[in-house]
């Protein structure tokens, strides 16, 4: 299933639609500009295998951007709109790149990348054009909207922070089938159909940025299925409470964060609205406090599901609204993939008992690009078809599954992860600091903010101007979502005599005590 299944039945439906502007683009429209794409693609000599990058806010064009990608056997990243230019021509270089596509509306943030990637052969610019750029509109205007015999499909290859610093690419297999293959639908869309019940007559709206793996995987498994997705240029708690009943919508998707800011609405503003449309509402990317998902089944029924994934896809645990109540703090049971828990050695855990959490598969399903040693570090060390995202938790009984920690100290702010090492590895650099640790510490509305905790130099003083020295110093190198919200200085860091810093203490020092506090 892809766009051109419903063009027949369906051609003038919205595939698409902008929330705030109401811009629509229709399957029709969504089917003859994805082919253009495809099209032009091909000319540029782009073949199957090769990489494709965007770069875009959530704009009315991703989608036929992605079914581009999906329909000529490439890989397709989409990158976080708010990297830095050495951030994102780093995923250029580092998955090479062919061809780029962005919007005039991140102009000044792309401006540099042509020269920051010299490799890449293809800039493309929505909406505008500036130097180095050739216009997306023009370049594809003449291209056919007849798609080729041959469509063979390709995936998506996105970018998660590693602890060593630098971002890796999570690179699935290609599929080696046609797009027209029923056999071709993703997991997503099975997972849609099976589990979330939606179908062509359904409305998702995605809150979300679509650079993010599962607003772009959901929102492209819905647009298989022939149903409307609604896209929220930004997020609004508000104005999401609206669109539900706006758009009709059947199904969504949050963050717990987006709860928490819906929750603390003044009450005239999140009552009064009809819902009885919704039908659907999933959350993931980060725990949810328990009594803020309480809260959100008293305002909107129970309709809240949970699951736990990863990028990578080894693996799927889901927790319907009846597993939650009967279990509070569960992340489910697994649909996807046995669950398996590990000691450090690699031994089966009984229930109760914390471990690593390993996904079971025929055959190991991903690999981090240029990366064999982290693809090496995610399987189980005698079971090579078992891999892990790195959390640890434990099973029940009854093969319920809860999260007791995050994988090597990862940061989720507002649903986004976020890797100290990459931070520390900056801020080392800075001549005043002698050595550094980045942690996440509490945030009521976020769940976790960061915080860098720094050992000055001999002879330089603790001080707030240090702290604003510090924090403009690494406004200038990283993304705004991953810079310190607060320093903290002391005098020696705990480190041990091996050199390994014994970060666990830090945080002990700002979680202990608080309810979010992970063992």
């Amino acid at each position: 299933m892809y766009p051109r299944s419903h063009i027949d039945t369906t051609p003038d439906k919205p595939a698409v639609i902008m929330a705030a502007s109401g811009a629509s683009l229709s399957y029709l429209e969504l089917e003859e500009r994805s082919v253009k794409l495809a099209r032009l693609l091909y000319d540029r000599g782009l073949r199957e295998g090769d990489h494709v990058s965007l770069l875009m806010e959530n704009n009315i064009r991703y989608y036929e951007v992605y079914w581009a990608a999906l329909r000529s056997g490439l890989y397709l990243t989409a990158i976080n709109r708010y990297l830095q230019p050495e951030e994102t021509s780093y995923i250029l270089r580092d998955s090479t790149a062919k061809a780029v596509i962005t919007s005039h509306a991140m102009a000044e943030r792309v401006r540099d990348l042509p020269s920051l990637a010299p490799d890449c052969e293809h800039w493309l610019m929505v909406d505008g054009v500036i130097e180095g750029f050739e216009s997306y509109e023009d370049a594809t205007a003449p291209m056919p909207t007849e798609p080729f015999a041959h469509q063979p499909v390709g995936a998506t290859m996105l970018y998660s922070s590693g602890t060593t610093g630098q971002p890796k690419g999570i690179k699935p297999a290609l599929r080696g089938m046609q797009i027209t293959d029923p056999e071709s639908v993703t997991p997503v869309t099975t997972l849609g159909q099976l589990v979330f019940q939606a179908n062509a007559d359904s409305v998702y709206l995605s809150p979300a940025p679509l650079y993010h793996a599962a607003p772009l995987a959901f929102t492209a498994a819905f647009q298989a299925l022939g149903a409307t997705v609604v896209v929220m240029e930004t997020f609004d708690a508000a104005a999401a409470l609206r669109y539900i009943e706006q758009y009709k919508i059947t199904h969504s998707q949050w963050v717990p964060t987006m709860f928490s800011r819906m929750l603390k609405l003044p009450e005239e503003e999140r009552s009064g609205f009809d819902w009885s449309s919704h039908k659907v509402a999933i959350h993931a990317a980060a725990p949810c406090p328990a009594e803020v998902k309480r809260q959100m089944f008293e305002l909107w029924g129970d309709i809240i599901y949970e699951y736990y994934a990863g990028t990578e896809g080894n693996g799927f645990v889901l927790c319907t609204p009846e597993d939650w109540l009967a279990n509070p703090g569960t992340v489910g049971k697994s649909i996807l993939g046995p669950v398996h828990i590990c000691d450090e050695i690699g031994k089966e855990l009984g229930p109760g008992e914390s471990g690593t959490i390993y996904f079971e598969q025929e055959e190991m399903s991903f690999e981090y690009h240029n990366s064999p040693d982290k693809t090496k570090s995610a399987q189980h060390p005698e079971h090579a078809n078992w891999s892990s995202l790195g959390d640890v938790g434990y099973l029940n009984e009854e093969g319920y599954l809860f999260l007791t920690d995050r994988k090597a100290f990862m940061i989720i702010s507002g649903g986004v992860n976020i890797y100290p090492q990459e931070i520390e590895d900056r801020l080392i650099l800075h001549p005043k600091v002698a050595d550094v640790a980045v942690i996440g510490v509490p945030n009521d509305d976020l769940g976790e903010e960061v915080k860098a905790v720094v050992q000055p130099e001999a002879g330089i003083d603790p001080s707030p101007e240090l702290a604003q020295e510090l924090t403009k110093y690494a406004s200038e190198h990283l993304a705004r979502y991953k810079m310190p919200r607060s320093v903290d200085f002391r005098e020696e860091l705990p480190r041990l005599p091996t050199g390994k810093l014994y970060k666990r203490l830090l945080r002990d020092d700002y979680w202990d005590g608080h309810d979010s506090k992970l063992l």
